[in-house]
């Protein structure tokens, strides 16, 4: 590693055309051949501090230097001149076209695609594959491709430009553990070869395998700079919270109930007439959390939405308590104890113009405490209700009347979360329940999933986040291409076995 950093970033300001202050005189700096860590809550600023490095946004004030000289970017390509270029967390592929088209998108030099610039560039991206471990089906349409390949088509296109800084946001996100470990390798021998990497992630395990030296920021400030050597989970959870937080939920031991929920060969259909759920049966039982983990887009969604009314099922059973519910509408379902926690809350969860007090009780409006009669609803019995639950779960929020659009994205989640636990639920059916948010919500939302565990109530988890699944299930069951490959309990199921079940590798 050499010791002089090749990029410094001193005293950068970012603040917002409406006041928000981002970054509030940041001291920033990584050197060739090192992986440095970029840690932080939501909103600490680390996601605007990088897309300042790559062009992405302009500086309030402070200075950037590359390899010593000072420099000014006015935009993306002008970043990609100087060897900097950053890998977002939601790739900007085009699904049609081929890995070599994506990689050449934007600089085709003689006509869009035309066979003498693709054959020119195909033998230095092969070497370039080569050299890298970046290894791509050069001619394979994007769509057809698994994320952790494609994820290796945005980081060749960047390198394919020069880069010699690369910035990867959240690279883990969606994939399989053993992509994960590709990815390391390939982020080692891209350090050996003396390129410069900052890593961005909210995953304290990986930041400690993967960096040489972790920076952390909370509310556009750096709190911590330090050796990953000489870096703790406890030490870092304390930096990006300004408090002692235990990054880990216990569950304590207990038996288990009768079953709430029993699937029996459950087929769904996905939107684009395919078999997403392939004759599924499983049972969650009162009392336990039964975790579902794998990548995303395997039958995760369709099976929540037939299971909580919002997609009609092609065939199979569901049974709510030994009733059959499988024609049910979402309202009926809500109505015999089922609670739903939705993947994504900005699309179902939340009317986002509504303010606090009316999603509150989003989806229980019709319940008789909150009305007066002839449909009319009681405003005050809302509002008051509303004051309890914010204080109940914590929501951080100026007034009832606040726009839910004007909370952070950890407020607008304990909203939800709190809105649904709030209906004492049989079963609780969560997707992605902390997907996005910060070290302490994270552990706030786990550790209400367990309360509900322990209170008796019977919890379904979906989660991609494989550290969640292990954390807080009493059995796993792991789906792939709209199947489980494997149901055990969770002390039974090693992070290996699950991992190759992500990738659809039966344990057999």
């Amino acid at each position: 590693m050499n010791s002089k950093p090749f990029i410094e970033m001193k005293s950068i300001r970012k603040v917002y055309p409406d006041g928000t202050v981002a970054l509030r005189g940041v001291d920033f700096n990584v050197g060739r051949g090192e992986i440095v860590g970029l840690l932080g809550e939501n909103g600490a600023g680390k996601t605007t501090l990088m897309k300042i490095l790559s062009g992405l946004l302009p500086p309030t004030g402070g200075e950037i230097f590359v390899n010593g000289e000072r420099v000014r970017f006015r935009n993306p390509s002008d970043a990609l001149k100087r060897g900097i270029g950053m890998v977002h967390q939601f790739f900007a592929l085009v699904p049609p076209y081929t890995a070599v088209e994506n990689i050449l998108l934007g600089q085709e030099a003689a006509g869009p695609f035309s066979l003498l610039a693709i054959e020119a560039a195909r033998k230095r991206l092969s070497d370039l594959a080569e050299e890298t471990g970046l290894k791509v089906p050069l001619d394979t349409p994007i769509e057809l491709l698994p994320l952790g390949v494609q994820q290796r088509v945005e980081i060749l296109k960047v390198l394919y430009r020069g880069t010699e800084v690369l910035i990867l946001d959240e690279p883990t996100s969606s994939l399989t553990p053993m992509e994960v470990d590709e990815l390391f390798r390939i982020m080692c021998r891209l350090k050996e070869a003396g390129k410069a990497i900052v890593f961005i992630t909210h995953k304290l395990r990986e930041v400690l395998e993967i960096s040489d030296r972790i920076v952390v920021l909370r509310n556009g400030l750096v709190t911590g700079k330090l050796p990953t050597e000489e870096a703790t989970p406890k030490k870092l959870a304390v930096m990006m919270v300004g408090k002692e937080v235990v990054p880990r939920v216990t569950r304590r031991e207990r038996g288990v109930g009768e079953p709430v929920l029993v699937v029996k060969d459950l087929q769904v259909m996905s939107d684009f007439g395919t078999l997403a759920v392939k004759g599924l049966s499983f049972e969650v039982r009162a009392g336990e959390i039964f975790g579902v983990a794998g990548v995303e887009g395997n039958g995760q969604s369709e099976l929540v939405q037939a299971l909580t009314g919002l997609r009609p099922p092609k065939g199979g059973q569901i049974k709510l308590n030994g009733v059959d519910v499988i024609a049910f509408d979402p309202q009926k379902l809500y109505g015999m104890g089922v609670c739903h926690i939705p993947e994504d809350k900005a699309r179902f969860g939340l009317a986002l113009n509504f303010d606090v007090a009316e999603n509150s009780v989003l989806g229980r409006q019709w319940e008789p405490m909150f009305l007066l009669g002839m449909g009319r609803l009681n405003w005050g019995k809302i509002v008051e209700f509303t004051e309890k639950l914010i204080k109940r779960f914590n929501v951080i929020t100026p007034s009832v009347r606040t726009p839910v659009k004007s909370l952070s994205g950890g407020n607008q989640q304990r909203l939800v979360v709190g809105r649904e636990l709030s209906k004492n639920p049989a079963l609780v059916v969560a997707a992605h329940p902390t997907r996005g948010l910060d070290i302490a919500s994270t552990v706030y939302i786990r550790e209400l999933l367990v309360r509900m565990r322990d209170e008796g109530k019977g919890v379904l988890l979906i989660s991609a986040d494989l550290d969640e699944i292990l954390e807080l299930s009493d059995r796993i069951a792991v789906m792939y291409e709209g199947e489980f490959l494997g149901v055990g309990k969770a002390e039974e199921l090693t992070r290996e076995e699950i991992g190759l079940m992500m990738g659809g590798i039966r344990p057999d």
